[in-house]
């Protein structure tokens, strides 16, 4: 495989997306090749990364996906580049809760067979960071930490301090980053504000983290650490091999996908609409379909002869009043549901389908009422569909994440979309016609024939 190397904390807030992202703008910059990966289900550092790299960010989740797909995927992300650059998720051996390793910086690693760089935030320890160091290197043996780059150093006597520690501790300083406001990016409810929302400033925010790390790191060590990665032999992942060779029963349809015609799949972008994951559109075509992308905020119509029509996580609550000022799309996504079209919702998605959101109209496809709550809800579920839909029948097992603070307040005339197993019974979501709609962010790599069922459904 590809020169690889983890960018890895010991916990949240280090500064592993400043490193990471920045760390792959400065490769970029020298004429390398770079691919950009993110541990865990987050869909907001993948766009800093496409920004860092030009190509699309991708998410490595063993909880999702499964371990056995996590090569694959990295495989499939990182061909054609000379160098990939992995992000971490919280701290080094943080993962699902009660699963152990599964899901961790630490356990993708290992899969990946990379080695680590750690990211220490420095601000309020000296000496003791070696202890701290000292305790990642060897608590699992099997975790190759290579580095160390300290982070948010106060002064040149501060540096001094830390370095000193860290050698002792028999681990190479690989680089020094000073506190700097300019690598700052701005965050709300859910975390980091999305590239397609401040993409003007985010160009600025990459390049001012690629120089905060060209300047303070050893960029020809830490690309050397990369390339000591070993040989790996792993087939990429591939839409269209995943597509004919994971068809089961649970997803088949009658009929197939009429060959004579492409349907064609609308798929909600913008800023309003950032969370996917990239695997969901090449599933899509390798399954038949022509994807279209379409932004809610600006444009007026669905894309001509759309099919199907899929809508993803993001932040609708934010465009609210945007999204209900353009009634002709409103209206016109209404008439494809009630067509018995299949219509995918994801969480904003589903959002977007309601009566209202926060008392401003929205599609009224579902009879429902969103607004913002005070609670985060976040975290892995295992869930199993209880409903036939265009998305699955009724008994698929699949595992998904929440990640939202809106509530919604359902009527009546739905079924649910999935039981709940982890972490507590319930039923959620909606299923009514050919509209799936639901709070759970599921990844179809690990399902492929998700997406062969919905493009069928296109088809009828």
């Amino acid at each position: 495989m590809v020169a690889r190397l983890v960018v890895a904390a010991p916990s949240s807030g280090s500064g592993k997306t400043t490193v990471a992202t920045g760390l792959m703008a400065a490769l970029a910059a020298t004429g390398l090749a770079v691919s950009g990966h993110k541990v865990g289900p987050d869909y907001i550092d993948p766009g800093y990364h496409a920004l860092a790299t030009g190509r699309p960010g991708r998410n490595l989740d063993a909880y999702l996906c499964g371990p056995e797909l996590m090569a694959p995927l990295f495989a499939h992300g990182a061909a054609g580049a000379d160098v990939s650059v992995v992000e971490g998720v919280m701290g080094l051996y943080d993962g699902a809760a009660g699963a152990g390793e599964l899901a961790s910086t630490a356990q993708i690693a290992k899969l990946l067979r990379a080695p680590v760089v750690l990211v220490v935030d420095a601000s309020s320890q000296s000496r003791s960071v070696a202890a701290l160091v000292h305790g990642f290197v060897s608590w699992d043996p099997k975790v190759r930490i290579g580095g160390v780059i300290l982070n948010k150093v106060g002064s040149d006597r501060h540096e001094a301090l830390l370095r000193e520690a860290v050698e002792e501790a028999g681990m190479p300083v690989l680089g020094v980053l000073r506190r700097a406001a300019p690598v700052e990016t701005p965050s709300r409810h859910l975390g980091l504000v999305p590239v397609a929302e401040r993409r003007g400033d985010a160009v600025a925010a990459v390049r001012a983290m690629a120089e905060l790390v060209r300047a303070g790191c050893d960029l020809e060590s830490l690309l050397a650490l990369a390339r000591s990665a070993p040989a790996t032999v792993s087939s990429p992942w591939s839409a269209e091999e995943a597509r004919a060779g994971h068809v089961p029963p649970a997803h088949a349809s009658p009929t197939g996908p009429d060959t004579d015609r492409r349907p064609v799949v609308a798929v909600a972008g913008g800023p309003a609409f950032t969370f996917s994951y990239a695997e969901h559109a090449e599933l899509l075509t390798a399954a038949g379909a022509d994807v279209v992308t379409f932004d809610p905020l600006r444009d007026t119509r669905l894309p001509e002869g759309a099919d199907g029509l899929v809508i993803g996580g993001g932040f609708p609550e934010v465009y609210a009043p945007e999204l209900s000022a353009n009634e002709p799309l409103r209206r016109a996504v209404g008439e494809l549901a009630r067509s018995g079209a299949p219509v995918a919702a994801e969480c904003a998605g589903l959002l977007y389908l309601a009566r209202s959101l926060d008392g401003q109209k929205m599609c009224g496809v579902l009879d429902a009422e969103a607004r913002m709550g005070a609670a985060l809800t976040l975290g892995y579920r295992d869930a199993a569909a209880v409903s036939d839909s265009c998305l699955a029948v009724a008994g698929t097992r699949l595992r998904g994440h929440e990640f939202h603070r809106t509530v919604v307040e359902p009527g009546a005339g739905s079924a649910a979309a999935w039981g709940m197993h982890r972490p507590e019974r319930r039923l959620e979501g909606f299923v009514q016609q050919g509209v799936h709609a639901s709070y759970l962010h599921t990844h179809w790599a690990a399902e492929p024939g998700i997406a062969r069922r919905f493009v069928e459904r296109c088809t009828r």
